[in-house]
């Protein structure tokens, strides 16, 4: 039986993952030549993260490897609560549920330190899980 991830693992994870879509989006700036008054300002600079979030973390989660790179990297991969790979539906429910998770200071994630599955709350509504991946 797979084990879950806990806390600190899954923290390491999400801090590679953050510099990853941090260097893309710095990398997007980069190219377009705009400040932040410009077509990457405002709204539409939020717009472009959320986006890019959702494709990072849904495609990556849903895809044959289950995890993004900073999961790959800390060996744990995201199944459904059958242990099967997530749909890309599921991934993006998943990822929609983060940014509810996010709401206030990050609590929802605080919720793996006391679950028995240690899910956290985006976990929980897209009936997902986090496992150490087997090898």
């Amino acid at each position: 039986m797979s084990r879950y991830s806990g806390f600190p693992r899954r923290l390491i994870a999400s801090i590679i993952d953050f510099f990853i879509i941090l260097i893309f989006v710095a990398f997007i700036q980069f190219v377009s030549g705009m400040k932040e008054e410009g077509i990457l300002g405002g709204y539409f600079f939020y717009l472009l993260v959320l986006l890019l979030g959702w494709a990072y973390f849904a495609l990556q989660e849903s895809s044959s490897r289950q995890a993004t790179v900073g999961k790959q990297a800390m060996n744990i991969i995201v199944t459904d609560l059958e242990g099967k790979r997530l749909s890309l539906a599921r991934a993006s429910l998943r990822y929609a549920a983060k940014i509810i998770a996010a709401i206030p200071v990050f609590i929802g994630f605080l919720l793996i330190l006391f679950t028995e599955k240690k899910q956290g709350l985006h976990d929980i509504l897209a009936k997902t899980l986090v496992l150490i991946r087997e090898d």
